[in-house]
């Protein structure tokens, strides 16, 4: 219970006394506030001691040093810290109101933004106001909160005690930004398509199901936005783009979120080179505007664990049949080849299983590895055609699919085709399964509306895919899916005991 926590009474005694003081504690508005990066900026180097501009400001009171007739504390806002000086002076009457003031309160403060005699840039208060009574404490060590899961379960914890975890999703909101700017400016335009579907589609992956129940019909949780932005290419809408959630029922490791937010786009008239230039251009813009927001103005390059990224075009490029050969030993068009290595190598089920499939399986456990040893980002293409029901062919070689994946530091980034826009072949390459591929871990499920779309035409085209949480642990260098997820999806917590302490209260 609240109760049980060792401050929770004596923050609730001061509530009364905030109240008892004419205070409401909850839900006051503030008008005119300035961010703290704001107002430390109408400091300048002629400023006196007690000021000159005038600030209003409002934040988390994260530090409190209280000095009899002086208080300064420290103020926490989405923009940084700022520190304020409470004088009994200059507050008078309010002076038992500040001394009612704790770690952890939201409050407002206005005053002139001056300096102490150590230079400190601080606003001297001439007026404040509580505006949220906290009744629980920030984490013991205000600079941080160290338990990992602690700061994925609470991550209102996370974003109040880590700036740096603050900087990572303030990053993340000016990332999506740029991207939707930068497909703005070649005229892509941004859409909405279904989250709930009668049929998964467009991914190979097992999907979420749920039940509606006034039509009383079962429903997916899209894997993919494919095949209705597709759709949108053949109603005449040329370059379109959406930013959203997909859903993939799988596991969960640092580099897999069920719930994971993609960028996919497709534009008309285009193809698979197309979309590696595309790429090439947005990511590397991306990591030069990160790099600038750390100093290395003009520079694409970033660290990223012990390593360092240079995302500079060209981008590397090597193709499938290239890494299979180094990395499995065979030919990847020899197929008693590929069968032999993947018998020796212990691959359940080769017998019942699609040559490209087994292709597949030895590509990810042999090849996919040594991706992480380019220095670079690395374009692979030319995948084999049975793993790519919905991409075009290569012109005089149909067993290869006009496809490719981008790699950085060995993470699949993103995914891009040439599309299939014949309704014929897309009709077979929907009517066979792969053998001994189940049915949510194949793409080639019929969805017949889709191929009577292509029936009245959809034009050549480019398609890209590319997943934002990887893209911003990339680019924030963070190593975990969850660190760039504001709630990323956890086993639930064991209820705990009464009386334990714990900062997080039990309903």
């Amino acid at each position: 219970m609240l109760s049980d926590h060792p401050q929770f009474q004596e923050r609730h005694n001061r509530l009364d006394k905030w109240r008892r003081l004419g205070v409401d504690p909850y839900g006051q508005r503030c008008d005119g506030l300035l961010l703290a990066a704001d107002a430390r900026k109408l400091h300048g180097e002629e400023t006196p001691h007690d000021g000159a501009q005038s600030a209003k400001v409002a934040g988390r009171i994260m530090l409190l040093r209280d000095i009899g007739k002086l208080i300064f504390i420290t103020i926490q806002d989405s923009s940084g810290r700022l520190q304020i000086g409470l004088t009994k002076q200059l507050l008078a009457a309010e002076w038992e109101k500040a001394k009612l003031l704790e770690l952890g309160d939201i409050a407002w403060f206005e005053g002139k933004v001056g300096h102490t005699n150590t230079g400190e840039v601080t606003i001297w208060a001439t007026s404040f106001g509580l505006a949220t009574k906290a009744l629980l404490p920030l984490p013991d060590k205000f600079h941080g909160l160290a338990d990992t899961e602690l700061r994925y379960r609470q991550r209102y914890l996370d974003l109040a005690a880590n700036p740096e975890s603050m900087a990572v999703f303030l990053s993340r909101s000016r990332i999506i930004a740029e991207i939707r700017s930068f497909l703005h400016e070649r005229k892509f335009i941004e859409v909405e398509t279904p989250m709930m579907q009668s049929m998964p589609g467009g991914a190979a992956a097992r999907p979420f199901l749920t039940h509606h129940n006034a039509l009383d019909i079962d429903l997916y949780m899209r894997v993919s936005p494919e095949l209705f932005l597709k759709r949108l290419l053949v109603g005449g809408m040329e370059r379109v783009f959406e930013i959203n959630r997909n859903f993939r029922n799988e596991g969960i490791d640092t580099r897999h979120n069920p719930e994971f937010t993609m960028l996919e786009l497709y534009e008309a008239y285009s193809d698979l080179a197309g979309m590696m230039e595309l790429t090439e251009s947005l990511v590397a813009t991306l990591a030069r505007h990160e790099a600038g927001q750390v100093g290395h103005t003009g520079e694409a390059v970033l660290p990223y664990g012990e390593r360092t990224i240079n995302y500079t075009a060209p981008f590397q490029r090597v193709s499938y049949g290239e890494l299979f050969a180094r990395h499995v030993g065979v030919e990847m068009h020899d197929e008693a080849a590929v069968r032999r290595v993947a018998q020796d190598r212990g691959l359940a089920e080769v017998a019942k299983k699609d040559t490209d499939v087994l292709r597949g399986e030895l590509f990810e456990h042999l090849a996919e590895p040594a991706l992480k040893d380019f220095e670079q980002p690395v374009f692979v293409y030319d995948y084999p055609a049975g793993l790519c029901p919905l991409t075009r062919r290569k012109p005089g070689n149909p067993a290869i699919a006009q496809r490719f994946e981008l790699y950085v530091a060995g993470m699949e980034l993103a995914n891009a085709y040439t599309e299939l826009n014949d309704p014929l072949v897309q009709y077979e390459t929907f009517s066979s399964q792969l053998a001994g591929l189940p049915e949510h871990e194949s793409m080639a499920r019929m969805d017949h509306d889709f191929v009577t779309a292509l029936c009245h035409g959809m034009p050549p085209a480019g398609g890209l895919g590319i997943g934002i949480d990887r893209l911003i642990m990339l680019l924030t260098n963070s190593t975990s899916i969850r660190d760039v997820v504001l709630f990323p999806l956890l086993r639930p917590a064991p209820r705990p005991a009464a009386g334990n302490g714990s900062s997080a209260p039990v309903a």
